[in-house]
């Protein structure tokens, strides 16, 4: 609590908080913005009809944009797309890769190409959005979109293009001049949104009587678990120690320190559970669009309840685990770092080494987070088929909101530090002066 009182009287963290509030508050207002040419109540009745589906989803993270399909329909998940894809591709290729190496201007390059990336596949998602909603209907057949045609779908794509690149814009302005990532706080925003939603609608559930009274208790109680055992890993680390050897420069001598290198349990952040849980709604999706007596015994198959849908997407998780963490983390790379910079592991020798141990503890520690991953993410399904639960709590958005909160009081503490660093370097200069 000092914390924050330090922080609301920091005049520069206020502004930084005013601006985050006030941008946030722009998103929400194109959220309520319609694309022309929509019937409105028969897309709301679709959405009703298929929240269990990949429109769901995106819905989730788009904070409703979709259902309402507002200018902002796409959300942020283009300029999602479009990191991660430049994030695999400087692995393969080596122009990026040396980019990337370059700082601040390599980085500024890597910027650039993500937008042109986010507008092309903004672009190429609004074109077969606004083509398959031309061929959808609501579940008493009345048609979602007014006046189909080449017209349609020309002002739907510059729309949702335009809507997503204001989106963009808007997550690069709060990160720089606001508090904290601003394409987080977006998806923050959106999934925070729903949430009165979802607890007027499970209040009206447990007065219906469809929930038993009794087992309300161990919801509650598992929920608080789940957000205690969240917060837990999120911030949890294994800790290499690193020593520096001393290095004598003239009459000086540099180095010596005793340091670690942090590795975080869930490396791989919510990548993993996006990436699956994308795959994992296709079939329910293929399967309202293909009338196919395969097709839909499949798609029942596979759909949230089943044993299969809860092995696939543990599965998948733990392989999109594996996958990003060997992607974005070289220990190669860090061991070579080290040895360049005098640091060693006490009792690993420097190079290969030392390599081969970070890459073990790396090992074991995608293990546990893939476990950890996987428990949270399959909890919701389990508590919407088989308790009757009316929201998805758990999953991709649970860690996103507890992930999100914690980077935003790491820059609040981060400003107060500075802000302190800056006062005792002022009081040293005026002791220093002697007046």
């Amino acid at each position: 609590m000092s914390g924050l009182a330090s922080a609301a009287n920091m005049p520069e963290l206020r502004k930084r908080a005013i601006f985050t509030l006030l941008m946030l508050l722009v998103y929400r207002m194109g959220v309520q913005i319609p694309t022309p040419g929509i019937n409105g109540e028969a897309l709301a009745a679709f959405f009703a009809q298929n929240s269990g589906t990949l429109f769901g989803m995106f819905n989730m993270f788009s904070g409703g944009a979709l259902e309402n399909f507002s200018i902002f329909a796409l959300g942020i998940m283009p300029y999602i797309s479009a990191s991660i894809i430049i994030q695999l591709l400087t692995v393969v290729i080596p122009q990026l890769e040396s980019l990337k190496k370059e700082g601040a201007v390599g980085q500024r390059k890597i910027t650039k190409y993500t937008r042109l990336g986010t507008v092309g596949l903004a672009l190429v998602q609004g074109f077969f959005i606004a083509s398959g909603l031309e061929n959808m209907t609501s579940p008493t057949g009345v048609p979602i979109v007014l006046h189909p045609g080449l017209e349609f779908k020309l002002m739907t794509v510059l729309t949702l293009t335009s809507g997503t690149s204001f989106i963009m814009w808007l997550g690069e302005q709060m990160t720089e001049r606001g508090i904290g990532n601003g394409i987080s706080m977006i998806i923050y925003a959106g999934i925070i949104a729903r949430m009165p939603a979802a607890v007027v609608n499970s209040i009206q559930i447990i007065k219906s009587g469809e929930i038993p009274f009794i087992v309300i208790p161990l919801l509650l109680l598992m929920m608080f678990a789940v957000i205690a055992l969240v917060v837990y890993f999120e911030t949890a680390q294994r800790r290499i120690p690193v020593q520096y050897a001393k290095r004598v420069v003239g009459r000086r001598v540099y180095g010596g320190q005793a340091s670690h290198l942090p590795l975080k349990i869930n490396i791989a952040g919510v990548i993993p559970p996006i990436f699956a849980s994308s795959i994992m709604m296709f079939p329910a999706t293929i399967g309202n669009f293909i009338q196919i007596d395969w097709v839909q015994r499949a798609s029942a198959a596979m759909s949230p309840g089943t044993i299969y849908y809860y092995l696939l997407d543990v599965g998948m998780i733990v392989f999109f685990c594996f996958f990003y963490t060997a992607v974005t983390f070289n220990p190669d790379e860090v061991a070579e770092n080290l040895k360049k910079n005098g640091g060693f592991i006490p009792g690993i020798r420097p190079g290969k080494k030392s390599a081969e141990f970070i890459d073990k503890v790396l090992i074991r520690l995608t293990v546990v987070g893939a476990v950890y991953l996987a428990a949270v993410c399959v909890l919701p399904t389990i508590l919407v088929s088989k308790f009757n639960v009316p929201f998805h709590f758990g999953g991709t958005a649970l860690l996103i909101v507890v992930g999100v909160a914690i980077d935003t009081i790491s820059k609040v503490q981060s400003h107060l530090v500075m802000r302190n660093y800056e006062g005792f370097m002022k009081n040293a200069k005026f002791n220093k002066s002697g007046r």
